[in-house]
């Protein structure tokens, strides 16, 4: 131990009869800000709501909306895309969408479905009509069998729309739109259905709202029981919300600035929601067992902001950089992504250090007003069940650590087969529009008609006469329809310009098929070249597929950088906050096995099937490119949280003057109710959003749900505390030369400011 810490142990214990080796420092930041708050909460809950109303109105005023749209600098698929833009003209601009017509399936009578889409001609002209003249629409293409638009027996064809820009992140009202120009073809007995980007803008989005509702309802009932009175469960879910509001019409202010995925919001939402509940249970939770101690009830909200407060801003920091890492994938639309939940998550945190205090100073001693059952705080320090707990698992570490580690092994198992690809429109909800539209494609067409690749040569010599481009073309269409897990591929045909030659290739699978990715690399690193090489020209592979692929090849090579990068500045800063080197690398290694259980769980639930029929998944699907980035991020940093708050109330009982088996079981058992607490609300919210219509949404959910089960049970009462007691005294040690360069954080003594923890301690000791 050095000095610096002996001195604060010395500081630390005057109830255990140490003697002050100088003057005691005054209150520390957190302390002012808390008591502040609290002695003028009105003052804090005006400044908040005018806040909100002004970010609020601001969003309505200025904010942007949310699309899927980005980009993929220098890889082929947007070299592609560009050259199409550049040298297309109208028909390859904008955003595509098909509208699917059928007359061989529910909707359409004998009739017409023995006659075909052929026989219904003047109303596939009305609706070709009335859909060129609504606003956004660039070109509209109806179903032909020489565009390989209509299928071999005419029954199902398509109209393949462009628009300006991606219509899933239009309003709902221009569904209603669509409809009525497509009203002719349902008028005269045809099936009309939406696939692509139109079809996901005409999900309903109940189910996102639902799965909100039931987060907040399952919240509230856990903290009703967990805190025993109306008032004490509401201070968490108003400065929760609060906080929530004001992230997400600041993230609105964003969009207007830069493009945010659409799911930014929900992933906003959950996050919040989540870490904003959290972090305001933890403070409430110490105020009150300080309120229980004797304290006035604005200096139990100084100590309580000041304690765990400070755990709740170390967490907050070290969820925003885990998210924050993301930038190192290189790809901004992931970055962003990021942006999106820290942003929610810093509301939240600045909403629970300044608001709630301010809520708690406002209710005084009257917080257990209105019980549903006993109040409950912190624990005595009495034989508990946590402390017979902590206890038996001192007794026995090895065994607590193989059991543990054996079973997050085991559900890390999965792992190894994991498959990154994108989840297509197959595995909509049955009875969407879009997955009929799907359906219907994949009948008429084959499944592979779903997500067409198409080829882009540029003619690189100067001078090709039209007969070198008639024999490239010719060449190259017979090359690639001979190409192994090709269904068809399009004579290739020249642009207005005759700078490129275009052709369309249907994969023999679908767009999710492992062999569909195998098929884009072959056609990309081998076919192109080796047919198109020979004439000077060079090919691109682009579209909505082969761009999903080079963004799972670019997150693939990305993944170790972000985790290496992610995992270092969350050990430095820790290692500042506990200074203790052994204590951050056992937590960062403790995060990584548990986030491998995690990703586990996803990949056996939607990659293997096990179960995924019970959460709407019909089919196994693979793991959304992004998902498993994302995941870590927000899960290593969730991770922290609970290791943060169990860690903080450990240090502050060592730091008291007490030994390492006391300590560990003392800061166990004083966080044990609040940590399940904040789990169960965390999961709730979490698990709540597998309602969601999109499978990308379930799986994040899924997974971290799971992720924080894992933290609030298996980690923190088994693998913390046995790898603590196998420590034993090397659990604090640091080297002299790196404790005098670390900064100190809390330089004003936070950890003392709670007087009656020599006293705890020793109860705990003695039980």
């Amino acid at each position: 131990m050095t000095p610096t810490e002996q001195d604060g142990r010395q500081e630390a214990g005057p109830g255990l009869g140490n003697e002050l080796s100088g003057p005691r420092p005054g209150p520390g930041l957190l302390f002012r800000m808390g008591h502040g708050c609290a002695r003028r909460p009105w003052r804090v809950i005006a400044v908040w709501l005018l806040v909100l109303l002004a970010a609020v109105g601001a969003d309505r005023a200025w904010g942007g909306t949310y699309k899927d749209d980005f980009a993929l600098p220098g890889t082929a698929a947007q070299t592609g895309a560009d050259l199409l833009d550049a040298h297309g003209g109208p028909a390859a601009r904008g955003v595509p969408a098909q509208i699917v017509l059928s007359t061989a399936r529910d909707g359409a009578d004998g009739q017409n479905a023995q006659d075909g889409l052929g026989a219904h001609r003047e109303a596939i002209d009305a609706a070709r009509a009335n859909l060129a003249t609504l606003p956004e629409v660039v070109s509209v293409a109806d179903p032909s069998a020489t565009s390989g638009t209509m299928a071999r027996d005419g029954r199902t064809g398509y109209f393949t729309v462009r628009f300006e820009s991606n219509p899933a992140r239009f309003e709902k009202s221009y569904v209603g739109l669509v409809d009525e120009a497509v009203a002719p073809l349902r008028a005269d007995g045809i099936e009309v259905e939406y696939g692509g980007p139109l079809g996901q803008l005409a999900r309903s989005g109940g189910a996102d709202r639902a799965s909100e509702a039931i987060g907040v309802a399952t919240a509230v009932l856990v903290l009703l029981i967990g805190f025993g009175s109306v008032a004490a469960a509401a201070f968490p879910l108003i400065s929760a919300v609060i906080g929530l509001l004001a992230g997400l019409a600041a993230l609105g202010l964003v969009a207007a600035q830069v493009s945010l995925a659409a799911v930014s919001p929900t992933l906003a939402v959950m996050m919040g929601l989540g870490v904003g509940l959290d972090y305001s249970l933890f403070l409430v939770t110490r105020h009150r067992r300080l309120l229980r101690d004797g304290a006035d009830p604005a200096g139990a909200a100084g100590r309580a902001v000041a304690t765990s407060g400070r755990a709740v801003l170390v967490a907050a920091v070290t969820v925003t950089v885990a998210l924050a890492g993301l930038f190192a994938s290189g790809i901004g639309f992931i970055g962003l992504l990021g942006v999106a939940a820290a942003t929610t998550v810093l509301t939240g945190a600045l909403a629970a250090l300044t608001l709630t205090p301010a809520l708690l100073g406002l209710a005084g001693r009257r917080i257990d007003r209105f019980r549903v059952r006993r109040p409950v705080d912190e624990p005595d320090g009495h034989a508990d069940m946590w402390h017979r707990w902590a206890a038996a698992v001192g007794r026995r570490p090895w065994t607590a650590l193989v059991a543990s580690v054996l079973l997050l092994g085991l559900l890390a198992v999965p792992t190894a087969s994991m498959h990154l690809g994108h989840v297509d429109a197959g595995a909509a909800p049955a009875g969407s529009t879009e997955r009929r539209a799907y359906d219907l494609v994949s009948d008429g067409f084959g499944p592979g008609a779903n997500g067409p690749l198409t080829v882009v040569a540029t003619l690189d010599r100067d001078g090709t006469t039209a007969q070198e481009r008639t024999e490239i073309a010719q060449d190259l269409q017979r090359v690639l329809a001979r190409t192994p897990g090709v269904a068809s591929a399009t004579l290739p045909a020249p642009t207005a310009d005759g700078a490129l030659l275009v052709s369309t290739v249907v994969p023999a699978g679908a767009p999710q098929d492992r062999a569909t990715g195998d098929l884009v690399h072959r056609l990309a690193d081998r076919t192109l070249p080796d047919t198109l090489g020979p004439y000077g020209a060079t090919g691109y592979l682009t579209g909505p597929v082969a761009a999903q692929q080079a963004f799972r090849d670019v997150l693939a090579d990305r993944l170790p950088l972000v985790v290496g990068l992610v995992v270092t500045v969350a050990f430095l800063l820790l290692l500042t906050v506990f200074r203790s080197p052994l204590v951050a690398l056992k937590a960062g290694l403790l995060n990584l096995v548990s986030i491998g259980a995690s990703f586990g769980v996803v990949v056996a639930v939607f990659q293997w099937g096990w179960g995924g029929s019970l959460l709407g998944v019909d089919e196994p699907v693979p793991v959304e490119s992004y998902v498993p980035m994302m995941m870590f991020a927000i899960v290593f940093g969730l991770s922290m949280d609970y290791e943060v708050f169990l860690l903080s109330r450990i240090r502050e009982y060592w730091l008291a003057g007490h030994g390492d088996r006391e300590s560990v079981a003392a800061g166990l058992a004083s966080t044990a109710r609040v940590i399940t607490c904040a789990a169960l609300i965390m999961t709730s919210v979490f698990l709540a959003f597998l309602l969601a219509e999109d499978p990308v949404v379930k799986m994040l959910a899924l997974g971290l749900g799971v992720s924080v089960v894992l933290d609030a049970t298996v980690v923190r009462l088994l693998l913390v505390p046995a790898t603590m007691h196998l420590m034993g005294r090397a659990n604090w040690w640091i080297p002299g030369w790196l404790d005098r360069l670390l900064p100190r954080l809390d330089p004003e003594g936070a950890e003392r400011a709670d007087p009656e923890l020599p006293r705890r301690a020793t109860e705990v000791a003695e039980a």
